[in-house]
């Protein structure tokens, strides 16, 4: 099963927080195509904490590690996984920023 079924199935079968939900309009966007793990993640949060609750996050990623690791690290904190989309050579995630973070 291609890595992009295997993540659409984990988030779709996990609670509503995360469902993905295809067309969400990005607020803001960063391009994390070679940042390795863990500062991918830790980027992402520091720009999700300055955006607007309700805002989304558009991140790119790539394939392998950080796809897999940094939606999962995100729902920890609190964030809401609208979508993630295969783009062949990387992956979009689009990130909500919640009313309140954990």
């Amino acid at each position: 099963m291609p890595q992009s079924q295997k993540l659409e199935k984990k988030y779709l079968t996990m609670d509503s927080q995360a469902q993905i939900q295809e067309g969400q309009k990005s607020d803001a966007q960063i391009d994390l195509r070679g940042t390795p793990c863990p500062i991918n993640f830790v980027k992402t949060k520091l720009y999700l904490e300055k955006m607007m609750p309700g805002e989304i996050l558009e991140v790119w990623l790539d394939p392998g590690e950080p796809i897999e690791q940094v939606p999962d690290s995100l729902i920890v904190e609190g964030y809401q996984i609208e979508e993630i989309k295969d783009q062949s050579e990387y992956f979009v995630l689009k990130v909500r920023c919640p009313e309140m973070v954990a």
